[in-house]
C-alpha cells in the first residue's frame, strides 16, 4: 500500500470521529432546568385559569344573589304597597272605613281574617307555621283587594243575594273571596253563584261560606241567616253614586327550607281550583337565608319590631322595612364558602299616605 492511501484512509477516519464530537446530546442537569422552566410556565397559566375561573365563580354568583334579591323585593313590594287597600279608597283616615266580614268563623283561617290588611309576626305564627316555615325569621301577612278584578254594581238586590255588574267579562269565579264598597262600608264575602253579569253572595255554597246574605256593618257583628241589610250601588235612599266589587288577594311572605336543605322565600296565596279554595306555596327567590321586617307607624319617628306594635294599631302602619340575608348557590366565595350578602329596601303602604 503506498503512503498517499495511508494517509487518505487516516484523514477519512478522523474526520468520521470529529463529527460525531461535535454532535452532543442534553445533559441532565440541563433536561432539569428545561423541565423546570417548563413546569414555571404551566404553573403560571394553571393559575391564571384557576384565578379567572373563581373570580368568574364569584361575579356569577353575586350576580345571581343580586338578582334574586331584585326579583324578591320587585314582587313583595307590589304586595305591601297595595296592603289593606280597596277600590273605594279611605277619603277620611280619622274616621277609617267600616269593613264588615260575613265569611264563617274569618279568624280560622289567616286569609279570611281582614285583621287591617296586614300582620307580622317574629316568632310561632298564631294558628300554626306554613310548612317549613324558619321561625327565626320574620313573616309577614297582607290582605288587599285585587283592582285588576274591579268591577262596577249596576244594582244590588239584598233578599236575593245578587249583584248585577257593569260587564260580564269580570272574571269572578264561584267561590272567589270578594269585597264590595262604597265610600261608607265594605263587606267581606265569598261569591256563591255567577252567571253572566250577575254574581251572588249567598249564606251557602262552598268552605267557608258565608256566614249571612246581610252585608251590612254592625259592631258586634250580625251573623244570622238574613244579617243587617246593606244596599250597595245606585238607590234612591242615600242617594249613593256607585259601588264596586273586587277580588280579595291574601298571601303570607315567609323564609322556608327546600328540599335541597337550602333556604328560600315563600309567598302563600289562595288558588281557586273548580270552586275549592286552597293554599299554595310558591318558591319566589332561593338563597334567602333570613329576613328581617320593621315597621313605621303614622306619626312615629323610628322603625319598630312587630312584638313592639299593639294590636289594635297595624292599621297604623304606613311603611315597612325589609331586609334579606342572602347566600349564594354554591361555594363561590373566598376557600369554597358561600357569598353572604345583606340587601335592605323600604317599602310605603300606598292606601295610607295621605
Amino acid at each position: 500500500m503506498t503512503p498517499k492511501i495511508i494517509h487518505l484512509r487516516r484523514y477519512a477516519a478522523h474526520g468520521r470521529t470529529g463529527a460525531r464530537s461535535t454532535v452532543r446530546g442534553l445533559t441532565l442537569v440541563e433536561l432539569m432546568i428545561a423541565m423546570m422552566l417548563g413546569l414555571l410556565v404551566v404553573g403560571s397559566a394553571s393559575a391564571i385559569f384557576i384565578s379567572n375561573r373563581a373570580t368568574y365563580r364569584a361575579t356569577e354568583g353575586l350576580g345571581r344573589v343580586q338578582e334574586n334579591g331584585r326579583m324578591a323585593f320587585e314582587l313583595m313590594a307590589r304586595d305591601l304597597r297595595e296592603a289593606g287597600g280597596n277600590p273605594c279608597g279611605n277619603a277620611d283616615r280619622k274616621e277609617p272605613l267600616k269593613l264588615v266580614n260575613v265569611l264563617n268563623n274569618p279568624t280560622a283561617q289567616w286569609w279570611t281574617n281582614w285583621n287591617n290588611g296586614i300582620r307580622g309576626y317574629e316568632a310561632a305564627i298564631p294558628g300554626g307555621n306554613p310548612p317549613g316555615r324558619v321561625v327565626g325569621a320574620d313573616a309577614i301577612d297582607l290582605m288587599s283587594a285585587d283592582s285588576s278584578s274591579a268591577a262596577t254594581v249596576s244594582s244590588h238586590t239584598p233578599n236575593t243575594t245578587q249583584f248585577v255588574l257593569n260587564t260580564a267579562d269580570h272574571g269572578f269565579r264561584n267561590s272567589d273571596l270578594a269585597i264590595v264598597c262604597d265610600w261608607r262600608e265594605a263587606s267581606l264575602f265569598q261569591v256563591t253563584s255567577v252567571a253572566g253579569n250577575r254574581i251572588e253572595h249567598a249564606n251557602a255554597g262552598a268552605a267557608p261560606g258565608n256566614c249571612t246574605k246581610g252585608l251590612g256593618y254592625a259592631n258586634p257583628a250580625v251573623c244570622t241567616p238574613g244579617g243587617r241589610t246593606k244596599l250597595y250601588g245606585p238607590n234612591p235612599v242615600d242617594n249613593m253614586a256607585s259601588a264596586t266589587v273586587v277580588r280579595m288577594q291574601p298571601v303570607r311572605w315567609y323564609v322556608g327550607t327546600t328540599p335541597n336543605g337550602g333556604r328560600s322565600l315563600f309567598r302563600s296565596a289562595v288558588v281557586n281550583t273548580a270552586g275549592v279554595l286552597a293554599v299554595t306555596e310558591q318558591e319566589i327567590a332561593e338563597g334567602v337565608n333570613d329576613m328581617e321586617m320593621q315597621y313605621l307607624l303614622e306619626g312615629a319617628a323610628n322603625y319598630v319590631d312587630a312584638t313592639l306594635i299593639p294590636a289594635n294599631r297595624w292599621n297604623d302602619v304606613t311603611a315597612v322595612r325589609v331586609t334579606l340575608d342572602m347566600l349564594s348557590a354554591d361555594g363561590a366565595g373566598i376557600g369554597g364558602a358561600q357569598l353572604q350578602r345583606r340587601i335592605a329596601h323600604t317599602v310605603t303602604l300606598r292606601n295610607r299616605m295621605e
